[in-house]
C-alpha cells in the first residue's frame, strides 16, 4: 500500500480543483490512474478507465468560475485519503453542496474516487 500524507492529499486536491475550473483534458487525465474507478455517486454504477472518466468528466462539468471549494482533509493512511469539502455555485440564488471524497491514491494519482455531495437545503 502506498503511504499517503496530508500534503499528497492537499496536492491531488489542488489539482482537482485546476481541472475543474479550466476542464482541460490533460489536467483532467493527469488525476486518474489508467484503469482508475470514479463513482460519482456511492449507488451508481462507476465510471471505469482515465479515457471514460475524462469524457464522462467533460459531459457534466462546470463552468470555470461558476463554484467556490474550500475543503478539509479528515484523515488519511494505507493509501486512502478522506476529505470533507463545501461547494457554493454562483448562480442566483446560490446553491451550497456538503461533500465527502474517499481517495484511493496511487503515488500521486487515483485509482479510486467515491464522492457524496448533498444540496444544502
Amino acid at each position: 500500500m502506498t503511504r499517503i500524507r496530508e500534503k499528497d492529499l492537499d496536492r491531488w486536491v489542488a489539482k482537482y480543483r485546476k481541472a475543474w475550473e479550466s476542464n482541460d483534458p490533460g489536467h483532467i487525465a493527469a488525476l486518474w490512474t489508467e484503469d482508475a474507478t470514479w463513482y460519482r455517486r456511492p449507488d451508481d454504477e462507476p465510471v471505469v478507465g482515465r479515457d471514460a472518466i475524462v469524457a464522462a468528466w467533460l459531459e457534466v462539468a462546470d463552468a470555470p468560475g461558476e463554484t467556490r471549494f474550500e475543503y478539509e482533509v479528515l484523515g488519511f493512511g494505507d493509501g486512502v485519503g478522506f476529505v470533507r469539502g463545501w461547494t457554493t455555485y454562483q448562480t442566483q440564488p446560490p446553491s451550497e453542496f456538503s461533500n465527502l471524497w474517499v481517495i484511493r491514491l496511487a503515488r500521486d494519482r487515483a485509482h479510486e474516487f467515491t464522492e457524496w455531495w448533498m444540496e444544502k437545503p
